[in-house]
């Protein structure tokens, strides 16, 4: 299983925190605000989590961490949601 994780700024100033995960060929994402302790998993991801983690995976790829398969794949589910 690959692990991906970032923080991103809130409306309102907070930091959420964000999970991703790839096991068996499917990606998984879970979100909770620094604040709370439980995780929010989404059965399909957002668009914007989906682009946030897209550069995620394409900084880890410039530096060897991560295979050019993890880029392409988050292409299509971009483009996925896209349509």
């Amino acid at each position: 299983m690959k692990k991906h994780e970032w923080r991103e700024k809130t409306e309102d100033g907070g930091v959420r925190l964000v999970t991703a995960t790839r096991h068996a060929g499917k990606w998984a994402l879970q979100s909770r605000l620094k604040s709370e302790m439980e995780w929010t998993k989404f059965p399909t991801i957002p668009l914007e989590d989906l682009e946030a983690l897209r550069e995620v995976i394409w900084n880890k790829y410039q530096r060897s961490r991560v295979p050019h398969g993890h880029v392409l794949e988050i292409d299509q589910l971009i483009e996925r949601a896209k349509n």
